[in-house]
Parts: structure tokens; C-alpha cells; sequence
């Protein structure tokens, strides 16, 4: 008989509660772990705290609920912390991107290295298992030998973007139970089982963090350094920044230029003079838009030469429209040429699909937006 034996990680959340009642439905032996990857005090993150609780990552009131839908549902449940390995796997690399004007993703490296990586050893070693399920919008396809990574029924909510990072040990471990849903009926099984979470907000904001004033926390790690906003075109000073680290290509929000006549788009960094370009919103296509992009540190979640020929597609950001592109390997990067798109930023993940399969991803590190 197959062994049925899974560590579920159990968040406090509706998604990973449902995953528990339909593994429990599917005859699986479900063990639960609530893992803490963040300690507000350990982690000196005092400046930035968002006042209403439902913003906020509270660690304890989050295994009472995961542990409230683990009894209820006779299911075992333990509790562990990866604080160190977030703080030096994904937290670092955080800090260091923010101090080089790159726009970084936290959630790809807190899932190939805490969730898929830690986690995965800390239910062999601690809880003798095997396989571990997970609740993202996701699922896992094996033909023959393989693994492959495919989309949610639900484009809107698919989290594969997040997932790009995975190789095939990792997906070979894992099920994901909701990849088949979507939000409103995952809910909807919640409620009926009376799960006390049922209606409980969305987590939002940094992986294990939750929301953050971001200007304000980020200047718990990096010391600010106002500088000049200049407009890129006439190369005069506009106003004065807080710190270039704050600020993203297209951004146009807390710019601090509200009394300007243009309304005016962030377009480029002087890193070591400390500038910040924008540009006004009737050149904002010429100075944002890109076609071409390197892409560095490219994980393939499959052999490349599967795909080589097609006419894939690319994702830049989470939930943006996926856009045509071509690929080429070239050395140890990927370059890619790809339909006409805005704010395409150096530290973001460029995610490749091909149909429902996504095919890995990798960090743009050059584009050939017009440069300043």
C-alpha cells in the first residue's frame, strides 16, 4: 500500500487549513508544521510597524488559529523556527539588492530555500516523511520521469511566478492540494467545515514579515541618504529623495513632486551620485519601455531543450499580463526579446511559461530601455 504520510505546512491561513481537510479527505496520514521565519525583536524591526492587526504577521495568534483547524480536524500539528536561515538566506539578499537600486523578489528565494529547502529536511529528519504539501496556487504535473510545474486553474491567483526558483527533488515532494481552486471555493469548503479562518484576510506585504511602511522599515537595515530627483530631460533638480532604495522604475506615487506641473515617473538611477531621473508622463514610453532583457542566475525547471523554438512567454511581476517573448541561452545567461512592455527593473524575476507549464525563472540584471 502507497504511503500516505505528508507534512502540511499549516500557516494560520484559509489556503493551507483546506489543503489539511482535503489531504484528511484523500486518505493522507497529515501531519501539520507552523514554521516562524521572523522575530521582530531578534530582527531589530521596530521602525515601519503597521497599526491595524490584520496587516501584521503576529506569529503566536497565527498558530492558535493554525492549531485551532489541526484539532478540529485530528490532525497533529508541531511548531518550528528557520529565523536564522530567513534572516541569511532571503533576508540579506533583500538589504544587499535595496542598497544597489534593484527591485528584489523575496518570496522566489523564501520558497527554494525555507519553504522547499528547510522545511522539506526538517519533516525527513524530524518527522520521518517523505512528502510535504504546501498552499499555493499551483500544481505539479509528472509525465513519465519528470516534473513539471504548471498554472492554477485561476490565473489571477497562480503563484508558479513565486515558484520559479524550484528544481525536481523539490517538486517531486510536494502536492498542492488547491491548485485545482480558486479563492471564492476554497472559502466556500472552509465555511462548510467550520473552520474558525474561514473568512480570515489574505497575508500580505514581505514573506513572514507582513505589511511594513516600506520606507520606514527599510531604514532598519540601510541608513538613508537623501539625494536629488532630477528630470531627464531638461537635467534640472525637480525635488529631493529619501533614499534611492525606495524607489521603482514607473513609480510615480511619494515621489514628493505633487506641486510640480508634470506628473512625473521614476526612469533611472545614478547609484553613485545618488540621483534619481524621472521623466514626465508624455516620455514616459520612450524612457520606460523595453524589449530586450538579461536575465542571470536562470533556473530551468526542466531541460531548456524542450522549449527551445516556441514562442513562450514571460512574466515580469506577479499578476502583470504575461507578454510573448523568445529566449536564447547565451553563456550562463538567458536573453530574451520580448513584446513591448514598461518598468521592466533590474533585481525583478523574469518567470517563462509555455502554455500552462512554467518553465523557471531568473533575475533581470540588464534591459535596453533608453538610458539617461
Amino acid at each position: 500500500m502507497e504511503n500516505k504520510k505528508i507534512v502540511l505546512g499549516m500557516s494560520g491561513g484559509v489556503d493551507s487549513s483546506v489543503c489539511a481537510y482535503l489531504l484528511k479527505k484523500n486518505k493522507y496520514d497529515v501531519i501539520g508544521l507552523f514554521m516562524q521565519n521572523w522575530d521582530t525583536y531578534v530582527n531589530y524591526d521596530f521602525k515601519g510597524q503597521v497599526d491595524k492587526p490584520d496587516k501584521q504577521c503576529n506569529a503566536q495568534k497565527d498558530f492558535n488559529d493554525a492549531k485551532a483547524v489541526a484539532d478540529k480536524l485530528g490532525i497533529k500539528i508541531y511548531r518550528t523556527e528557520f529565523i536564522n536561515e530567513y534572516w541569511n538566506e532571503v533576508f540579506t539578499y533583500l538589504i544587499t539588492e535595496y542598497k544597489k537600486g534593484n527591485t528584489p523578489n523575496p518570496d522566489v528565494l523564501c520558497n527554494k530555500f525555507i519553504k522547499f529547502d528547510h522545511f522539506i529536511k526538517y519533516a525527513k529528519n524530524e518527522l520521518n516523511c517523505e512528502k510535504i504539501a504546501m498552499g499555493h496556487y499551483a500544481n505539479v504535473k509528472q509525465i513519465g520521469n519528470k516534473f513539471y510545474l504548471t498554472k492554477s486553474v485561476t490565473e489571477d491567483k497562480d503563484q508558479t511566478y513565486f515558484l520559479c526558483w524550484l528544481n525536481q527533488e523539490q517538486l517531486s515532494k510536494v502536492v498542492f492540494p488547491i491548485g485545482n481552486l480558486n479563492k471564492d471555493e476554497v472559502r466556500k469548503i472552509a465555511h462548510e467545515q467550520g473552520l474558525i479562518n474561514w473568512n480570515k484576510k489574505d497575508s500580505t506585504g514581505i514573506c513572514f514579515i507582513g505589511e511594513r511602511k516600506f520606507k520606514d522599515f527599510l531604514q532598519n537595515y540601510i541608513k538613508v541618504k537623501e539625494g536629488n530627483i532630477v528630470d531627464i530631460l531638461t537635467k534640472k533638480k525637480v525635488g529631493t529623495h529619501q533614499g534611492i532604495m525606495f524607489y521603482t522604475y514607473g513609480q510615480n506615487k511619494t515621489l514628493g513632486l505633487s506641486g510640480c506641473e508634470n506628473k512625473y515617473f521614476v526612469c533611472g538611477k545614478d547609484i553613485q551620485k545618488n540621483i534619481l531621473y524621472v521623466v514626465d508622463s508624455i516620455h514616459k514610453e520612450e524612457y520606460l519601455s523595453s524589449t530586450e532583457c538579461e536575465v542571470e542566475q536562470f533556473n530551468w525547471i526542466n531541460d531548456p531543450n524542450e522549449w527551445i523554438g516556441k514562442t513562450v512567454q514571460v512574466r515580469f511581476r506577479h499578476r502583470m499580463p504575461l507578454i510573448n517573448a523568445e529566449f536564447k541561452i547565451v553563456g550562463d545567461k538567458v536573453l530574451l526579446h520580448h513584446d513591448k512592455t514598461l518598468s521592466v527593473t533590474p533585481g525583478q524575476f523574469a518567470v517563462l511559461y509555455y502554455k500552462e507549464f512554467c518553465l523557471g525563472g531568473g533575475i533581470v540584471c540588464k534591459t535596453n530601455k533608453k538610458q539617461f
